[in-house]
């Protein structure tokens, strides 16, 4: 099981409060490849978590990170705008 690390953290914390036109034009492809190959991951198994009931702790993992359920919900929603498969 993948494990947050404070970067990943950083990462979900700026989805969630960031509008996802303007972090599209400051993007480059390392942190695109970044957040499709290890943001998207987490935030699809956190999404499936709490819609599938899957058992991965990452709701556990984000609020002992100081990540609310609003803010994951808001992060996924702007992955999803970024173009990140989330489903």
């Amino acid at each position: 099981m993948t494990e947050l690390s404070l970067e990943d953290i950083e990462f979900i914390k700026i989805l969630a409060i960031s509008d996802a036109t303007i972090l599209q034009v400051g993007m480059n492809d390392t942190t695109k490849q970044r957040l499709d190959e290890q943001i998207g991951v987490i935030l699809r198994e956190y999404y499936h978590e709490n819609t599938r009931g899957t058992n991965t702790d990452w709701t556990k993992k984000f609020l002992k990170a100081g990540i609310s359920e609003d803010d994951g919900k808001a992060a996924i929603a702007c992955a999803r705008r970024l173009g990140i498969d989330i489903s």
